[in-house]
């Protein structure tokens, strides 16, 4: 009985959403690197008037990848999402350091490209904060 509380007890833990260690704050002033290509909005509600090189980031957290309208992805990043990349905050993190390594990594084709060139080397964890934050608004 104790063996079957403690897996699923494991199974519990295991089944949570990965959660990156960022501070929102932070990554709300990071994401001014951001906002050259990308705007956050919901709706009518602007919340940062960006770019529309990029898409539109309000409610990235929880997507399915390459599925916001309005947006022509990567054949790379579409092929992610339909394979069931969900953005959480730790993939996210992980994607902006270099969006195409993680394409790469993700779908397993060597010739995987990201159309985001810019590469987040610091901060990432914040901005995945950032915007899971703007959601639960």
């Amino acid at each position: 009985m104790k063996r079957l509380a403690l897996a699923l007890a494991a199974l519990a833990v295991a089944a949570t959403p990965a959660l990156a260690e960022g501070d929102a704050k932070k990554g709300e002033k990071t994401f001014k690197k951001c906002k050259s290509c990308h705007s956050i909005a919901n709706g009518d509600d602007v919340i940062v008037k960006g770019g529309k090189t990029g898409p539109n980031l309000y409610g990235v957290i929880g997507r399915k990848a390459g599925s916001a309208e309005g947006y022509k992805y990567s054949s790379a990043m579409v092929a992610a999402g339909e394979a069931g990349l969900v953005w959480d905050e730790e993939k996210l993190a992980t994607f902006v350091k270099d969006p195409s390594a993680f394409l790469k990594e993700v779908t397993g084709d060597a010739a995987a490209k990201s159309k985001m060139t810019f590469k987040l080397k610091k901060g990432g964890e914040d901005v995945a904060a950032y915007l899971a934050s703007l959601a639960a608004e």
